[in-house]
């Protein structure tokens, strides 16, 4: 912990109620994430393209889901922040997008391995039921195994900073600070996946040619129970979102329709900052 910067407890950002509200209330909480590929082509005028997929919201950092079938270890209460997760698998492409087009453009294999990352990303949610989109623009992280290793990378040193300075703690939290581990929140996110989704960080090299039959340990339709199988974790990660601007836009009455939006404001000395509010036509 001793690389992390955290605020003090204050106040969460004005759209989160609203948005965890949503996200509660869909069937599936799945949302459409977008990273910067490198073009192919070193001659194209636009360095890089878009890529999106659908992936599924898995909480804010630091505020687990409860889960009755979790048996994880879990962090205390100390906590707060504004920061969706999801989770995915290192060798899908969307990891090296976040390290390549990030402030360190780091490419070597090594490096994207660990934690770090900070490449731009865009996030947006659909939720039908309420008739609200929610996009969120800012950069996105990268937390791996290595988060907790006795010396810190520089995309661990990174990611503590980055995401740390997003993180509140709450009140009555100053006590237990130090017991609170980054690599229990990674453990607690890969025990909070089903068996099933746990098997899939055992499947075959994502995107590989298939040739003939897969190996035994990397095999379709793997359930895991072992919070710690170590060819799942090690294939495992959780992406963190830093959202520095939050849209909500409201079409469920077509003659009140709204737009919400929200821009993070860092302060110049010491990091902290503050939510604006916006209201526009959709």
């Amino acid at each position: 912990m001793s690389t992390t910067t955290h605020t003090r407890p204050a106040p969460a950002a004005p759209w989160r109620s609203a948005f965890e509200a949503h996200m509660s209330e869909m069937p599936s909480p799945e949302f459409v994430f977008a990273s910067l590929h490198a073009s192919p082509d070193p001659q194209t005028p636009t360095p890089y393209v878009p890529r999106l997929r659908f992936c599924i919201y898995r909480g804010m950092w630091s505020q687990l889901p409860e889960n009755k079938h979790n048996d994880a270890p879990q962090n205390p209460r100390v906590y707060d922040s504004d920061l969706p997760t999801f989770t995915t698998d290192v060798r899908m492409e969307k990891v090296g997008e976040l390290f390549g087009s990030g402030p360190g453009h780091a490419s070597r294999d090594e490096q994207v391995q660990g934690s770090g990352g900070g490449g731009p990303c865009e996030a947006v949610y659909w939720i039908k039921e309420k008739g609200v989109q929610w996009r969120m623009k800012g950069t996105a992280f990268v937390v791996a195994p290595d988060i907790e290793g006795q010396e810190e990378s520089s995309g661990v040193r990174t990611v503590k900073s980055e995401i740390g300075g997003r993180m509140r703690v709450v009140e009555g939290g100053e006590e237990k600070e130090k017991d609170w581990s980054w690599g229990t929140e990674l453990t607690g996110h890969f025990g909070n996946c089903s068996p099933g989704m746990r098997g899939s960080w055992r499947n075959p090299p994502p995107g590989t040619r298939v040739k003939g039959e897969p190996d035994q340990e990397h095999q379709l339709g793997q359930k895991v129970t072992d919070l710690h199988d170590p060819i799942a974790r090690s294939n495992f990660r959780v992406v963190v979102i830093k959202p520095d601007e939050v849209e909500a836009t409201d079409i469920s009455n077509p003659e009140t329709a709204r737009r919400h939006k929200y821009t993070f404001v860092a302060a110049a000395q010491d990091g902290k900052g503050e939510w604006t509010e916006e209201e526009l036509w959709p």
